[in-house]
């Protein structure tokens, strides 16, 4: 029974005792004489005997109720950003029940971890994970260059020329270590691999490298034994072609291969370039790389495509030795039809290869007119033999790109404006440069000129040609060397000319936007211009 039954019950007995029942009853129960009482006037009060067991708003009242700063100092310490004290000692620590129950003791309030955590679902809050969803700050031509990419990869495919996917999957240990994931085994017969993840001398490390092959949903993986370098990558390409490309295109004149921002295979790798020169040479084939924009790497087709079901393949799975890393990437299929070849190159790719800038000028690279650093061509050059045989035949010679000029560098391709906007534009700013340099050298000097305006050693660069490398500089079309290259100055005076000309241009609200063309040498600027400098130069002569 519960109390108020039982109160029932011993109310009814003493009310049948008659006068001294309370008394008697009290005793034979071992209650007090005021609860009998009170059972005789609930029956008296004719309520039914089930219900409630108290009257409402009876028994203790609820912590929260009695400490109405309760709530206040515990959202204080699961919200330390917003209304913590940083000095609290849970600012750092992990904010558990049973830890923000002992704070609130330490603090007066004598609180169980049960009732932390009612109060805490009661606020809207739950245990939950981090979210893998800030991406950073994102290049303002990401999604142009999404853009552009996708339509390569159209075009190739269209035109029947292979596209490629390559990346780097994560490196692996060797050898008797733990393995993320579960697989079937006897019951309570785990596999055993060794307590500490120290890689083995012997057996190192191994580095997948991957290609996928968009169209044919097959893969390559060539295993390494040494390092991730630029060589590495393309001698996997090479082992692509050779095995599986070749005879899958074997009409194919171009290959497009997409590949991340950073790492053996980066934009800024000159390694990469000159090793995709050499192997554009050896198979004849236009090689185009475009490069994910910086920060999207998991947007990479061979992420979601050939490395995810790798890792689930071997799942669980020690990988003891060089075999079975091989063979269990062989052995990885999707329901799909995906087929993985994987092959183990146990070669030295030494690290620390320098590629000057001579060399870099001299590769058959062509930068596209959109972003060039991220997209590029590199074409196949004769060998030698065909190149001195050829010299002596009657072919015409092939035609270099005109020479850049000073007017030149005015293209509206490179400044991004008219001619004719560049020419109002250098009017407005020349007088306010001279005044500017006359109240510089004034403030130096620290009186006024002694001999007349325009005497003395001249400036390296007029105030025409401070503006136009302003203008280039802001473009971001190309270091400031390079510009002191086009212009026969140092970087140093390009910089000092940008610093000079920049807020006069702000004060202005002239916004010069950046170009979307990345230009290493004066060759490459020749050659983004060649068409029309070609064309500019049979009017002048025509």
């Amino acid at each position: 029974m519960d109390e108020r039954q039982r109160r029932l019950l011993i109310g009814a007995e003493a009310r049948s005792l008659g006068r001294g029942g309370i008394r008697a009853v009290a005793r034979a129960a071992g209650v007090r004489e005021g609860t009998v009482s009170l059972g005789v006037r609930e029956l008296d009060s004719g309520e039914a005997p089930l219900g409630r067991v108290r009257r409402a708003g009876g028994g203790r009242k609820r912590l929260v109720d009695r400490e109405p700063a309760l709530r206040d100092a515990l959202l204080a310490l699961v919200e330390p950003d917003v209304r913590g004290d940083p000095m609290s000692p849970l600012r750092w620590t992990c904010k558990s029940t049973r830890k923000l129950a002992d704070e609130l003791t330490r603090q007066g309030y004598r609180i169980g971890p049960d009732t932390v955590g009612d109060l805490l679902r009661e606020e809207g809050f739950s245990l939950q994970g981090n979210a893998k969803i800030l991406e950073g700050k994102q290049h303002p031509d990401r999604d142009a260059q999404f853009s552009y990419l996708n339509d390569q990869a159209r075009h190739h495919q269209d035109a029947g020329q292979p596209v490629i996917s390559v990346d780097t999957k994560k490196k692996e240990l060797v050898g008797p270590f733990k393995n993320h994931g579960r697989e079937w085994e006897p019951k309570g017969q785990p596999v055993a691999v060794d307590t500490h993840d120290f890689p083995d001398r012997e057996l190192g490390k191994a580095v997948p490298y991957g290609i996928y092959d968009i169209a044919a949903d097959t893969g390559w993986v060539n295993v390494g034994t040494d390092h991730d370098t630029a060589a590495f990558a393309v001698e996997s390409i090479r082992r692509w072609w050779n095995g599986a490309g070749h005879n899958a295109y074997p009409a194919a004149d171009r290959l497009l291969i997409t590949a991340d921002a950073g790492g053996s295979n980066g934009y800024r790798t000159r390694t990469w370039k000159t090793e995709l020169a050499q192997l554009a040479t050896e198979t004849g084939l236009a090689i185009t790389v475009c490069h994910f924009p910086p920060g999207t790497a998991k947007w990479n087709r061979i992420e979601h495509r050939l490395f995810s079901h790798i890792t689930m393949n071997w799942r669980g799975r020690p990988l003891t030795s060089h075999e079975v890393i091989v063979q269990s990437i062989a052995a990885t299929t999707t329901r799909t039809g995906l087929a993985v070849h994987a092959e183990l190159d146990t070669h030295r790719y030494p690290t620390g290869i320098q590629v000057t800038d001579a060399e870099l000028a001299a590769l058959p690279i062509t930068r596209h007119r959109f972003h060039g650093d991220w997209n590029y061509t590199l074409h196949p050059q004769p060998p030698l033999e065909e190149t001195k045989a050829s010299d002596t035949t009657d072919q015409p010679p092939v035609r270099n790109p005109p020479p850049l000029t000073a007017r030149c560098l005015r293209h509206p391709e490179l400044t991004g404006t008219s001619d004719k906007q560049l020419s109002e534009l250098i009017d407005t700013l020349v007088p306010e440069m001279e005044l500017q340099r006359e109240q510089t050298l004034r403030a130096r000097r620290g009186r006024e000129r002694l001999v007349a305006a325009g005497t003395g050693a001249k400036a390296k660069l007029t105030p025409a040609d401070r503006i136009l490398a302003t203008v280039l500089h802001l473009r971001k079309l190309a270091t400031m060397d390079l510009l002191g290259q086009l212009f026969g100055v140092t970087a140093m005076t390009i910089s000092r000319a940008s610093q000079e000309v920049r807020p006069l241009l702000e004060a202005h609200g002239h916004h010069v936007n950046a170009s979307t063309a990345r230009f290493r040498t004066p060759a490459d600027i020749a050659a983004f211009l060649s068409p029309d400098l070609t064309q500019t130069k049979i009017k002048e002569t025509g």
